[in-house]
């Protein structure tokens, strides 16, 4: 293996492997170093093994989703937006479809064709990957670019290049080789690592009530995160909110609105109380609801547990009738005001006390990471360490389940690729 580059890569995951093909379609000499035996095993495993590639909306969207951090996004995704993906994926050979959600995904379902396809694309374009290959150490040359070492098979090996793209990850599915080992050399260059914390991770609760439900799903409901102080005050967070699917589970609850709001719970925060508002019915305004609840009541030849089942399924009925101390088969002419107001607020509010979450071994995603005010997200290049680059996961940017974290790892890395 030659000793000079252009640039190297570290790290062969999504933001790597774009960068690296789009690189050397410029003509530059590019080495991809990746320490597991085979690369993109993120994306392998990604989307229950069929790698969720985008989301089908525009490149104003994709931003919006991230918060007050997708604001940085907007200049990469003009440079490769998720239209711009999905045709690439086209061209490459990966036939793809939108989900009802609005999902994109290879039309054969498997992650692996998405893999082998950008893989394809950097070595097409003359790019070098080199698998089981962890990087030691890397730092400036005192006479220019940096150097990297690394162990080839267990065999030690010194490179040099004018740029260094670290695509290294976070901390999330530490299975996958992301054990955080970029964040030590960004520091070191100067970086400053925001909070690191796990993010679209399932959450805990040890309610027996809930445990209960394990294996029921819902298809539409929205959840509230809720962190409350000692005082009675609610702490405010940004992207607590999520609508559409939920799972119950023998440890608390999971599904993409869960998920989306484990970030909330995952923050350092002492003597708060934590807790998961349910609505069950979030098409149904309070008074909507509680108009439909009356009319029912009337129908005093059925049981309210039947009536709200044709609702909510009705395991869940049968705990709200638990929960507000009316027998299961108490019928309307027997249903007291109190009781409804009770079954009303739970429907529309039903709180979850929630423990903590599952952690970075079952997280999608890591929340923090490379401050973004220290990168130039024209190029993406450090505005601490000129020729040092990032994209990927290792920056301070999650987003929600969707696809919407692959888009900023592809546009991030493409951006890099056009520089580097």
């Amino acid at each position: 293996m030659q000793q000079a580059w252009d640039a190297i890569i570290v790290g062969g995951g999504a933001a790597g492997l774009w960068a690296a093909g789009t690189a050397a379609m410029r003509g530059r000499k590019v080495l991809v170093l990746e320490k597991n035996n085979k690369a993109g095993v993120k994306i392998l495993m990604s989307g229950g093994t069929r790698c969720n590639i985008t989301h089908h909306c525009d490149s104003r969207k994709i931003a919006e989703a991230f918060g007050k951090q997708g604001k940085v996004l907007l200049s990469v995704l003009n440079r490769l937006s998720p239209q711009d993906v999905v045709k690439e994926m086209e061209a490459l050979g990966v036939a793809t479809k939108v989900e009802d959600t609005g999902k994109v995904f290879p039309a054969s379902d498997r992650a692996i064709d998405v893999r082998d396809a950008i893989v394809k694309r950097l070595r097409d374009a003359n790019a070098q990957l080199q698998t089981g290959a962890p990087v030691t150490n890397v730092r400036l040359n005192a006479m220019g670019g940096f150097d990297v070492h690394a162990s080839i098979h267990e065999q030690p090996i010194a490179l040099h290049c004018k740029s260094l793209l670290l695509t290294t990850g976070g901390l999330s599915f530490s299975g996958c080789g992301t054990t955080g080992d970029g964040y030590p050399w960004a520091e070191a260059f100067g970086h400053t690592i925001t909070p690191l914390r796990p993010a679209l991770t399932p959450l805990l609760s040890n309610q027996a009530w809930v445990q209960s439900l394990s294996g029921l799903t819902l298809d539409d409901i929205s959840v509230t995160a809720r962190l409350q102080s000692e005082g009675g005050k609610l702490l405010s967070m940004e992207r607590s909110v999520s609508r559409g699917g939920f799972l119950w589970t023998h440890f608390g609850c999971s599904g993409p609105t869960a998920m989306n709001v484990s970030r909330c719970f995952s923050d350092e925060v002492h003597d708060v109380q934590r807790s998961l508002s349910i609505d069950l019915l979030p098409n149904e305004t309070r008074e909507s609801c509680e108009l439909w609840l009356q009319e029912a009541t009337k129908q005093s030849n059925k049981s309210i547990t039947n009536l709200i089942s044709q609702r909510i399924p009705k395991r869940i009925a049968q705990v709200l009738m638990e929960q507000i101390g009316a027998p299961e088969d108490v019928h309307g002419a027997e249903f007291s005001k109190k009781h409804r107001n009770m079954l009303l607020e739970r429907l529309k509010n039903l709180s979850i006390p929630i423990q903590g979450t599952r952690g970075y071994p079952k997280a999608e995603v890591t929340a923090g990471g490379v401050a973004l005010g220290e990168v130039n997200f024209q190029d993406m290049q450090s505005r601490k360490q000129p020729g040092l680059y990032f994209a990927g996961e290792i920056l301070d940017l999650d987003g929600p389940i969707g696809g919407y974290n692959f888009q900023a790892a592809w546009s991030t890395g493409h951006t890099a690729g056009l520089a580097i």
